[in-house]
């Protein structure tokens, strides 16, 4: 059998015999070249280096045979994250969710301090606290209603079983956002906001002597720093009053046990639509008490006066705009804590009311005397300590358990 070279050809600049030169013989163990007459040097050197042609290439042309292969290799197979990879394809979001989080937490403070400060300016001219709460919460039926028309989110499927789970959750949510904001209408936000820092204490004692969960002395023992800091704040609060000081320890209770009924009423439903469902049914036990108590004054005085003072363009859109902050952030803040770990979340808790204290001062001008102002730092350090002690517990079960 024969085989033949190839001839009459160049490569990069090296002239090849033009006729067939060359005849591979059978059977052997290297190859051999036979050529009748004189044997040239190109020949020569392929005996050499048994017949390989790549030792005549240079190494530029090695390189760019080298950068062919990779190319072709590439295109054969995508590479990861490449937009021919359809199943690998990786967006924006997920390259980057350290940023993605810190836009949540970005968007969960913003929108609190604009709550807070539009807020407390409509009670000032409108101190009805009770209808307040029910726009609050009926802007917010009203976007979750939009978002489930149009799809984001998805509304999920309800039965009366989960209702039932979620009605005890709903009248805390209610209450303790009314309470909040009688307290907001009657005493300073940064006071209000002081006093709610002793939320971690009412959810230490109900865990103790209502669930009969053991509490370490440790978590106890950090708490210390919150009564004391809040008692001092309360003391020389200039805006004090008992109205305010009742109605914010009220709505600490309050929320303590909307967090004991959400452990039981734990459901496969996403964040966003429980919180929906929440709203919705909080809307309802908010409506009552609202008529009742501030119907007659309302439509007596209070929508008239109101509109004397600011006009009923300003009046009608500050509470929409407010009822729009009130539902966002506190979605955000469920939204926020679905992306980081329980420790993370408690200490962007902690500088979210460090936030609003202290803007809440700058926008109103609120007079504080010295020993408020070190209460109320006192009072913020406990929660910081008590946020990161309870969340180093929690994940140290976490971790037991899927150990």
């Amino acid at each position: 059998m024969e085989s033949r070279l190839i001839s009459g050809a160049t490569i990069h600049g090296i002239r090849l015999p033009p006729k067939p030169v060359a005849r591979l013989s059978v059977g052997s163990k290297f190859p051999s070249l036979v050529r009748n007459g004189k044997v040239s040097f190109v020949e020569n050197l392929a005996l050499r280096y048994r017949l390989r042609p790549e030792v005549l290439i240079d190494a530029s042309m090695q390189k760019r045979r080298t950068i062919l292969l990779t190319y072709f290799a590439a295109s054969s197979s995508p590479a990861e994250g490449s937009s021919d990879s359809v199943g690998e394809k990786v967006g924006f979001l997920e390259k980057y969710p350290a940023l993605v989080t810190g836009f949540f937490f970005f968007m969960w403070y913003f929108l609190n301090v604009i709550f807070n400060i539009i807020n407390k300016k409509i009670f000032n001219y409108f101190p009805y606290p009770y209808f307040v709460s029910v726009i609050h919460l009926l802007v917010g039926v009203v976007y979750c209603l939009l978002s489930w028309v149009v799809g984001l989110p998805k509304r999920a499927p309800v039965d009366s079983g989960i209702l039932k789970l979620l009605v005890p959750v709903a009248i805390c949510h209610a209450i303790g956002h009314v309470t909040s904001n009688v307290s907001f209408a009657t005493v300073a936000v940064s006071f209000t906001h002081t006093i709610k820092a002793l939320e971690p204490f009412f959810n230490a004692a109900a865990s103790q002597f209502i669930l009969g969960q053991q509490i370490p002395l440790t978590l106890w023992m950090s708490l210390a720093p919150v009564v004391i800091g809040v008692s001092m704040a309360s003391l020389t609060e200039l805006s004090f009053n008992w109205t305010g000081f009742n109605s914010a320890m009220i709505a600490n209770i309050s929320f303590t046990y909307r967090s004991i009924y959400s452990k039981k009423a734990m459901t496969n439903m996403d964040s966003t639509n429980l919180y929906a469902y929440i709203t919705i049914i909080a809307l309802f036990f908010c409506i009552p008490p609202a008529i009742i108590l501030e119907g007659p004054a309302l439509l007596k005085h209070g929508f008239t006066d109101a509109i004397s003072k600011v006009g009923i363009t300003k009046f009608v859109t500050d509470l929409l705009w407010v009822g729009l902050f009130y539902h966002l952030y506190n979605q955000l803040a469920t939204n926020t804590l679905e992306r980081v770990a329980p420790l993370t979340h408690a200490v962007g808790n902690v500088l979210k009311r460090v936030f609003v204290i202290g803007f809440s001062i700058i926008i109103f001008g609120n007079k504080i005397s010295l020993q408020t102002g070190i209460g109320t730092c006192i009072a913020i350090a406990g929660v910081a300590i008590y946020s990161f002690i309870k969340a180093k517990i929690e994940e140290e079960k976490r971790q037991l358990k899927s150990a």
